[in-house]
């Protein structure tokens, strides 16, 4: 990989879909359930994402860290932490504690990272899940719930991030992660928010959307994520939460992000995007100020000392496709 790949060569890699739903259409109903992990979390794709992840010097991100933890159960996981701008308004008070989708590594989300800490000032913790770029272990859903409490313990302890704001931050499958983790977390009294964006209700239910010979035989599915029936046991309402919904995702219908809005008891604002589809959603205008106002008013509370919006924040989708 050359040091001169850019945005439009990393984020192309982002199209791959929630489920490999290409994959799912040619294989019989045994392969669903034999191979559903596999199918779920395609961490091989695209070719070489288990060795090749862009490093933050190729995006001209100079002050970052590439960091690796234990996780209990003898795995290690990789990590990018970039810090924000010496300008950045936010530097001080918030960390985004950031889960990706099924497909790629951290390294494909880079441009994402770039936008949130050094236009928007937060820290951004962007961790790999076991199984994924340079993680070890193999992905499951127990597995990445684990992952999850890790590397929210990992934050919880660090020395610069500890005195900050926490906000999880979870992208597709990444939401799943992230509302199974503030479950379980939601009165420990250091999650200050958290950004959902184009998330399923549950696999089972997404299952006859992207193969439906498979709908009946979903309740195969031992990967079940069930989110809708977690997030409604957020019942800590002081953590306010935010919903990013692409009105033209073709992989995640658009009504089960509604689905957990409404679900969700907390504190919450809504945003949507008409031309958004599940991966673009990132590069519409208007997505990265939402998230600005979002931490500026719920999760600072209208903090005083932020007196401008943030720096340039659209990212072209020139920059997401190649």
């Amino acid at each position: 990989m050359s040091a001169g790949w850019g945005a439009a060569s990393l984020l192309s890699y982002l199209r791959i879909p929630v489920l490999a739903s290409s994959g799912l259409a040619a294989v019989g109903s045994s392969l669903l359930y034999f191979k559903q992990n596999a199918l779920i979390y395609p961490a091989n794709l695209p070719p070489g994402a288990r060795t090749e992840v862009p490093r933050p010097e190729q995006l001209k991100i100079d002050n970052a860290d590439s960091i690796q933890f234990p996780t209990p159960d003898g795995e290690t996981l990789h990590a990018y932490l970039l810090r924000p701008n010496e300008n950045g308004q936010l530097q001080k008070n918030i960390t985004l504690l950031t889960f990706h989708g099924n497909a790629g590594n951290i390294g494909h989300r880079l441009p994402i990272g770039k936008v949130l800490a050094e236009s928007l000032g937060c820290h951004v913790f962007m961790v790999e899940y076991r199984g994924y770029g340079l993680s070890t272990g193999s992905p499951s859903e127990e597995g990445l719930t684990i992952d999850g409490q890790t590397a929210l313990d990992y934050v919880r302890n660090h020395d610069e991030l500890s005195k900050t704001k926490i906000v999880i931050y979870g992208q597709s499958l990444g939401g799943a992660v992230a509302v199974k983790l503030v479950q379980a977390n939601q009165n420990a009294g250091d999650i200050a928010g958290v950004i959902l964006e184009n998330t399923f209700t549950s696999i089972r239910k997404l299952i006859p959307i992207v193969m439906p010979p498979a709908r009946f035989i979903a309740s195969w599915c031992h990967q079940k994520w069930g989110t809708d029936e977690t997030l409604a046991e957020v019942t800590n309402k002081k953590i306010p939460f935010l919903f990013l919904s692409g009105l033209r995702d073709e992989i995640v219908p658009p009504v089960m992000m509604k689905t957990l809005f409404e679900t969700c008891p907390s504190r919450k604002a809504w945003k949507e995007f008409p031309n958004g589809d599940h991966n673009s959603t990132v590069a519409e205008p208007g997505y990265f100020d939402a998230i600005w106002t979002f931490l500026v008013q719920d999760v600072l509370d209208g903090f005083r000392g932020v007196k401008n919006g943030p720096a340039e924040t659209h990212v072209p989708k020139s920059e997401l496709w190649s």
